[in-house]
């Protein structure tokens, strides 16, 4: 056998060639052979009694063929092993003519992506902006209006009062077809609520959407379900055709209210339950804030890191990887993200190999307890208890052959790396309101 590698340095690829003579796949093929002899059932002959020669006429080709692909994997995924080179995806066979029948020495080729070397950013030389998000009066009074309605009693009237909502299809006046379902909230129109009043199902209001809500794009695009920039540009008369009316009496604040929201005896009094809201709702933006900036560590730093990608075999293999699935015209249109995410991929590839970040079964198995008490609502657990959430934890590791377990291990994996990233970067804190981060967010 006869392996060599033929490298195109300025388009990052290389042709890797292996030569078989029949020395070199002839004894598995013979073996096999003889195997296929012993267990072939063969009308005629007695089991273990058929011929090698018919054997070989009804199966030869086949047996060749599977010996010589088998051989050629190992000779390959062996070659790039033993020689470390970095490849991206897998190698592409290039399409050869081969007569099995009567060609004794093969000649196969393999199209290969090579990854290359590269340096990360330097210490310090990235900076990002990390929001620190600042509660103010109206967000804290939405949350107790959400929590209000949502654990409030609601009712449907036949006719509508000052803070309704109206259950209906919204469309623009000329428009044909039904619209789209919303829930419009009365108590969230600047102009012409009075209008919005003593309306009943089966009611068509005409309004001018923009001035209703005082162009307020983020507001309309909360109920009707149109994106922000879209509502932006909304001009002129819509209709609301109503189909219901929905009224909630807010739920009081006792005790009933507090272990609905927060558990049985978390707080036990109105002082405990507005410190929990308040502490539970920055958490919540603290964490978005942190997403953010995890984002922006990732968009930066691939940005900042010079790595030279395989382009034309990579475009290739995305099509072949993703066959029935992906054209080569998806691939083209979208292939500036699929760069971004190999970029990244390999980017976070090299932090963990540097750093030597590594995830324990204890650490996955630790989390996967904690998401499940938080789905039901258990921030202390007794041990006995803790134990039987480890069993539903174990079980839920195992479950589709392994790939809970891996999704969570990669999930850790990629918070190590982002933490060692974020260490080796500026972070400038930036005040900012939850109305300014929320409006940014929705941009």
């Amino acid at each position: 056998m006869d392996i060599t590698l033929d490298k195109n340095d300025e388009q990052l690829s290389a042709i890797l060639t292996v030569k078989l003579a029949e020395a070199d796949y002839s004894p598995a093929v013979e073996s096999k052979l003889k195997e296929y002899s012993k267990k072939a059932q063969i009308k005629g002959f007695r089991p273990g009694k058929v011929p090698t020669t018919l054997v070989r006429k009804m199966y030869g080709k086949g047996i060749l063929v599977d010996e010589i692909n088998a051989l050629l994997s190992k000779a390959v995924d062996g070659y790039i092993k033993e020689n470390s080179v970095k490849i991206l995806g897998e190698p592409l066979p290039v399409p050869s003519d081969v007569n099995f029948d009567t060609q004794k020495d093969y000649e196969f080729q393999f199209e290969l992506g090579l990854l290359p070397d590269f340096e990360l950013p330097a210490d310090q030389a990235i900076s990002v902006d990390r929001h620190q998000v600042e509660l103010d009066e109206n967000t804290l009074n939405e949350t107790y209006e959400q929590i209000g309605r949502q654990f409030g009693e609601t009712t449907n009237p036949e006719t509508s009062e000052a803070g309704d909502y109206l259950f209906g299809k919204l469309k623009k006046a000329d428009e044909e077809g039904e619209g789209r379902t919303v829930l419009l909230p009365t108590n969230k129109v600047k102009n012409g609520a009075e209008q919005f009043v003593g309306v009943k199902a089966n009611d068509t209001l005409t309004f001018d959407l923009s001035k209703a809500f005082d162009g307020d794009a983020s507001a309309i695009a909360n109920f009707s379900g149109l994106s922000k920039d879209e509502a932006a540009k909304v001009s002129g008369d819509y209709t609301l055709a109503v189909e219901k009316i929905t009224r909630t009496a807010h739920a009081e604040h006792n005790q009933d209210l507090f272990d609905k929201v927060f558990g049985k005896d978390a707080v036990s009094s109105k002082e405990e339950f507005d410190a929990k809201i308040r502490s539970t709702v920055q958490d919540n933006y603290d964490r978005e804030a942190d997403n953010l900036i995890n984002r922006q560590i990732i968009d930066k730093v691939v940005d900042a890191t010079e790595i030279k990608v395989p382009t034309e075999f990579f475009k290739k293999w995305l099509v072949r990887a993703n066959e029935g699935k992906l054209t080569a015209e998806q691939v083209e249109e979208h292939y500036n993200d699929y760069v971004k995410e190999l970029k990244w991929s390999m980017i976070r590839n090299k932090v963990v190999e540097e750093q030597g970040l590594k995830v324990s079964n204890d650490e996955i198995v630790d989390r996967t307890i904690e998401k499940i008490m938080g789905q039901f609502n258990l921030p202390e657990v007794s041990e006995e208890m803790r134990e039987s959430v480890r069993g539903f934890a174990d079980n839920y590791l195992k479950q589709e052959n392994g790939k809970n377990y891996i999704q969570e291990y990669e999930a850790i994996l990629a918070e190590k790396v982002l933490e060692n990233l974020r260490g080796k970067i500026v972070v400038n804190d930036t005040p900012i309101s939850a109305e300014d981060f929320r409006n940014q967010a929705a941009s």
